[in-house]
């Protein structure tokens, strides 16, 4: 008896082991992608500038996404940048808290995913004792993490599974007279994850120009990435940004525009607020 049901789990075990994976088709698009999902479901990440942070980051605003299809996003989006002991390394945490939209299939809510982040600094000017050392650019690395925590998949709201992007960014500041300059780059690599155990790699890239008096800056942004599928995985956007500086508080407006597979604009009104949490 006790032979006759061993023999018999291990048939069905040898059946289970020989029974091949179904091998995904690499030609079909999934669809799983920033066209035509939420605005939440893995926009463009705000890029690093070439620096790194000596102060605490807290931040906390509101945001309004407006579909070109006529789809309406309202959330509560926050923020923090710690500074790992030293300005040169900072961890980041941001999301979207809590959102509420309104599309073609009706009214509803939903919390969104929780992005982590360690920025390193890899290059700058002032760790070089030489005339020239204010040519030098500064330099950042940045590791990423997205969990899959947002809600309402079957919505096409959030993306049901985590990913990641890891990009480098330099920039070079050039003092005027009362403002300052600044120009940089960024190049990455991004991933999520798709279904069947598929994922889509795409490469990141963006430019930044900024000018920066003692109590307001402006800024523009022109950043994307582009997935293998070809398939509403390309998102290419572009935002303007407006902040005053009083005394550690930064209050600030954004305008975020979609060029491609990115449907929506957006308009974000927050505060920042900087504390001096290193001796030096």
């Amino acid at each position: 008896m006790v032979f006759g049901l061993l023999s018999l789990f291990l048939s069905i075990s040898s059946v289970k082991a020989e029974t091949p994976i179904e091998k995904p088709n690499l030609s079909e698009p999934t669809g799983i992608a920033p066209a035509f999902f939420g605005p939440n479901a893995f926009p463009v990440p705000d890029m690093l500038d070439g620096l790194t942070q000596s102060e605490l980051h807290l931040e906390l605003a509101g945001e309004g996404y407006f579909g070109k299809d006529g789809s309406r996003t309202a959330d509560l989006y926050a923020r923090v940048r710690v500074p790992l002991f030293t300005r040169w390394a900072n961890i980041s945490l941001w999301m979207p808290v809590f959102g509420w939209y309104d599309q073609y299939d009706g009214k509803g809510q939903g919390a969104g995913d929780v992005y982590v982040s360690t920025d390193i600094q890899i290059l700058h000017n002032e760790w070089f004792k030489t005339p020239n050392a204010k040519y030098i650019p500064q330099m950042t690395v940045r590791a990423a993490l997205k969990t899959a925590s947002g809600e309402q998949y079957d919505r096409k709201r959030h993306y049901d599974s985590p990913g990641y992007f890891f990009d480098l960014s330099m920039g070079q500041s050039i003092p005027l007279k009362k403002i300052t300059l600044r120009f940089a780059g960024s190049a990455g690599f991004l991933c999520w994850q798709t279904d069947n155990g598929r994922q889509n790699d795409a490469v990141m890239y963006g430019l930044q120009a900024s000018l920066r008096h003692e109590y307001v800056s402006l800024q523009a942004t022109w950043g994307g990435y582009f997935g293998w599928e070809r398939y509403g995985d390309r998102p290419m956007t572009i935002k303007a940004r407006v902040a005053g500086h009083v005394k550690g508080f930064e209050p600030y407006v954004q305008y975020q525009y979609g060029i491609k597979d990115y449907p929506f604009h957006q308009i974000r009104v927050g505060l920042v607020y900087h504390v001096k949490v290193l001796k030096r």
